[in-house]
Formats: structure tokens, C-alpha cells, sequence
């Protein structure tokens, strides 16, 4: 599939699977133990970052945060990575932030909660991030009457565009009048009037961009961010976590600088070398600052999918270079990218989740031929191939579509990773790992791969499982979403509950 381009899609069944009895499961290698760097862990069993939406509106910790990794915790995965949480002390809504040392006690809160639900099994990573601005869609009226710049360029493309040279000269807000006056009754106009920056920011919102170097707090970004970055490390260190997962995927700003799109030109864009410039500056800063007995690892791309984004070749050379810095592991996705997607609703937000770069990064049921099952598990295969040909032994983890026992141990069987995944499923079924490990898989409660979780995500709901978030509501003790109508967290399950 070409970048960008829609392909035609049908409803794929989840397919049948096969349980392994507990014997079975203790010879498994999806179950043996492996080391991160420097640290041992139990299993090859990861729970990558979901943001939740249960921090408070300026970054703390909060129980219902708690409850979720306590849950996730129950079901004892090898490794379990704690949602993406910004490294800037500045307003973000309800997500954790590290950019103060006012928020350790909370996340230390953390780190001992899944330690003592998990029984010292589950090593704990924090995802750490930067974001650049992204503003809601504004009503058009808005829009052209005060967040529009008249200046002389936009006048004499007034001018130019009616056959009027008074627009040159007119009042402001003559000029603010009369294209919101066009925008309702001809959009052409609008169009040859705007630039390509200003259409973007009436019709999707307003974004920041790290190729916008006329704004000095961007042309700063490489100046900035090492800094931020090794002080979030350095407080994840001391909040008890055992790694820092540095989150240079998706649309957020680390991504961008790897991006083939990134055409910055002061060093920081352009040939591969001087993109991977910032993220490598960034971590060669955390590792001086944590030291090399702590685990730092590297979220990142296996593939842009927008147009003129970084490709395979370009994540299998960042990969390589990442090794050479000396990263404990790479975790690869895929996609989620601004570039295409959907044109978000007045009010609202642009989400990167709804173009195809989008549904490459969490495909659902409905997709193509190929269907949803695994679909970037190759690109884990080729990072890896290209690091091991390198000379390096930094592990891999792949994810995206993998729900099933026969699945994750043919990934590890053929090396195409060396950790196998699973964020949806994990939702859906906290204790699967535990229950295919203990042999008692016919018991998972298998995701359904419909996305039910991620549009409360881009409603910035509280995320749920569909399958379980209206089970048994009246139960004591039981958290419910700010909507009353969802609990917070899967119902708890013992073994020995089981029939």
C-alpha cells in the first residue's frame, strides 16, 4: 500500500486459537526470562504505554491512576510501560507529567503499587515525551475576526484576488469582513487569499511544526531538549522506576525531527544523519545523567506511512545508530502521524489516529487483505536484522495485532523480536499473560479489535474495554468513569476462582 492511500477493507473475523497447557507454557520462550540492559526480567511479555486519561489536570498522579497499572500489574507481565508523560512543567490536561520534582511522590506511589499488585515481577518503565502545540479547530468566525494575521502580504493577495487594489489600503477589519464573508459563499477565494499554513489552521487547527525555525522556541528545541529529557530520566530514577522509555514515535515532537519530512536547515533536518542528530543528542543526555546500570530505551517508527515520511531503511539505520549510543531496547510501531488525518470537527482537535497512517499504527478488524493480525511485526524483523548485523545484541520489541499464544511464540521462533507486545489485548484482559502462562487460556477474554478504546481516546474519555467496562457496575468498591456509566478497571480475577 502506497502512502496515503485508502485501501478498500472487509471485516476479518478474529481467527481461532490455541491454548498451551501450563507445561507447555513454562518451555515457552515467550515465557523464559531475558535481560533489558542491564536488568533481568522474569518473561518476554510487554504492556506498552496507553494513555489512560486518570491523571489530574496538572499531572499528578491520582488513584484511579493507581487502580489502572495496579490492574495491568495483577496480570504480572514481564514488562509494563507506564503511558506517555511530558517532560515540560507546563499545562497538558489530564496526563502525568516528570517536568518538576513536585510530581515524584505521586509517581513513586506508582512505581510501589506495581511492585507489591505484581509481586515484584513486573519490571516498570516510564515512557517520558515532548509535544509541540496543537490547537482545536476554530469556528470561522473566530478565525478570520482575531486569530488571522493581516498583514501586507495577505492584503495584496486580497487585492490581487478580487481586482481591487483598495484591499492594499482598506481598515482591518474590512479585510477580516469580507473573507469571512467569502468563506461562507466562495471558499475559492478564501483559498487563493490563505496560505497553505493559514488553511491549514482554519480548516484543522493550528499546529506547530519543528521546520517552524521562524519561531524562536522552535529554532531552541535542540538547544532545549536534552536537558528536559535528562531531568524526566533523572526523576524516574529517583520516583523507584526501573527504565525510561524515550518515546520518539507517533506525532509527537522527536518524531518529527526523525521524519524525512523534517527539513530543517541548521543541522537538525535533512540527510539522515543530522535527523537522528537531536534524538541521539537526547540520548547520549539521559545516559549521562541516570549512568548505564539504569535501563534507557527508544519508542520509535518502523514507517512514517504519510507521504514523503521515513521508510523501513530509515528506521533500520535509526535503529542501528541507537544501538551504537548505547540503548538498552527499541520498541518499534508504526504510523499515527498529523499529516493525514481527519479533519477533526469544529471545537475539536486534529487526532493522529484517523488517517491510514493511523489505522497502520492500531489496525482494527475492518482493514485490508492483509488484515489486522501482526501487520507490522516485519518491521520489527528488519530493525532487528539490521542491528544484528551491526554487531548488536539490543533487544526489540514488536507489537500491533498480536493476541494470541501460537502468535507471539512464532514471532520469538523465527527472530523477528525478542519481546512480544500487546497493548489492546492487555486492556481487554489484564491476566492473560498469567493465564496462558498458568495454562488456563481458555479463560481470555479475547479484544475484539473494533477500537471501542481508542475513540474514547480521541474524546479524551477515559479509556475501557468495551468487554468489560459495564460488567457487574453495582460491586462494591467499584470506580466508574465521570460519565457514570463505565467502571474504571477489568473485574479483578484469582486462579483459583477459575473453573
Amino acid at each position: 500500500m502506497s502512502a496515503g492511500v485508502e485501501p478498500s477493507r472487509t471485516r476479518h473475523p478474529l481467527p481461532p486459537v490455541r491454548w498451551p497447557g501450563a507445561e507447555e507454557a513454562a518451555r515457552a520462550r515467550w515465557f523464559s526470562p531475558a535481560r533489558v540492559g542491564p536488568l533481568p526480567v522474569a518473561d518476554r511479555t510487554w504492556v506498552p504505554a496507553m494513555v489512560p486519561w486518570r491523571a489530574t489536570e496538572d499531572g499528578f498522579v491520582t488513584d484511579e491512576v493507581l487502580d489502572w497499572y495496579a490492574r495491568f500489574a495483577a496480570g504480572q507481565p514481564g514488562v509494563l510501560v507506564v503511558e506517555a508523560t511530558g517532560v515540560r512543567d507546563v499545562p497538558s490536561g489530564p496526563l502525568l507529567r516528570i517536568g518538576d520534582d513536585r510530581f515524584v511522590p505521586g509517581l513513586r506511589r506508582l512505581v510501589e503499587t506495581v511492585r507489591t499488585r505484581s509481586g515484584g515481577r513486573t519490571r516498570l518503565f516510564i515512557q517520558v515525551l515532548d509535544f509541540l502545540v496543537v490547537k482545536r479547530r476554530p469556528e470561522p468566525a473566530r478565525f478570520f475576526g482575531r486569530f488571522l494575521d493581516v498583514d501586507a502580504a495577505l492584503r495584496h493577495r486580497l487585492a490581487d484576488a478580487t481586482g481591487d487594489p483598495g484591499w492594499d489600503e482598506a481598515p482591518e477589519a474590512a479585510v477580516r469582513a469580507r473573507l469571512l464573508d467569502a468563506h461562507g459563499r466562495d471558499r475559492a477565494l478564501v483559498d487563493r487569499v490563505l496560505t497553505p499554513v493559514q488553511r491549514e489552521a482554519l480548516d484543522y487547527g493550528y499546529r506547530e511544526r519543528v521546520t517552524d525555525t521562524h519561531l524562536p522556541w522552535i529554532r531552541d528545541l535542540p538547544r532545549v531538549l536534552p536537558g528536559l529529557f535528562a531531568g524526566a530520566a533523572r526523576r524516574a530514577r529517583d520516583a523507584g522506576f526501573d527504565g525510561v522509555e524515550l518515546h520518539y514515535a507517533h506525532a509527537y515532537t522527536l518524531a518529527s525531527f526523525l521524519s524525512r519530512l523534517n527539513t530543517r536547515d541548521d543541522g537538525y533536518g535533512g540527510p539522515r544523519p543530522q535527523r537522528a542528530r537531536l534524538p541521539l543528542e537526547v540520548l547520549r543526555a539521559v545516559r549521562e545523567r541516570v549512568g548505564h546500570d539504569w535501563v534507557v530505551g527508544i519508542r520509535f517508527l518502523g514507517d512514517d506511512v504519510v507521504e514523503g515520511g521515513s521508510r523501513v531503511d530509515d528506521a533500520a539505520w535509526f535503529g542501528v545508530r541507537f544501538a551504537e549510543a548505547g540503548v538498552d531496547y527499541l520498541s518499534v510501531s508504526k504510523g499515527g502521524r498529523f499529516e493525514d488525518a481527519r479533519q477533526p470537527k469544529v471545537g475539536e482537535a486534529v487526532y493522529p489516529y484517523t488517517g491510514v497512517s493511523g489505522h497502520e499504527c492500531m489496525p482494527t478488524v475492518v482493514s485490508d487483505a492483509r488484515g489486522p493480525f501482526g501487520r507490522n511485526v516485519p518491521l520489527a524483523a528488519a530493525i532487528r536484522q539490521a542491528v544484528r548485523a551491526a554487531g548488536h545484541e539490543t533487544p526489540v520489541v514488536t507489537s500491533g495485532g498480536i493476541a494470541s499464544f501460537d502468535q507471539a511464540e512464532a514471532i520469538l521462533a523465527r527472530g523477528e523480536a525478542d519481546f512480544v507486545a500487546a497493548a489492546r489485548q492487555s486492556l481487554a484482559d489484564p491476566d492473560w499473560f498469567r493465564k496462558v502462562r498458568l495454562g488456563l487460556g481458555h479463560l481470555v477474554r479475547r479484544c475484539q479489535f473494533t477500537n471501542y478504546c481508542e475513540g474514547l481516546d480521541q474524546r479524551h474519555k477515559q479509556v475501557t474495554c468495551k468487554l468489560w467496562d459495564r460488567v457487574a457496575l453495582d460491586e462494591p468498591g467499584v470506580r466508574l468513569a465521570s460519565d457514570g456509566r463505565r467502571r474504571l478497571n477489568a473485574p479483578p480475577w484469582a486462579p483459583d476462582a477459575s473453573a
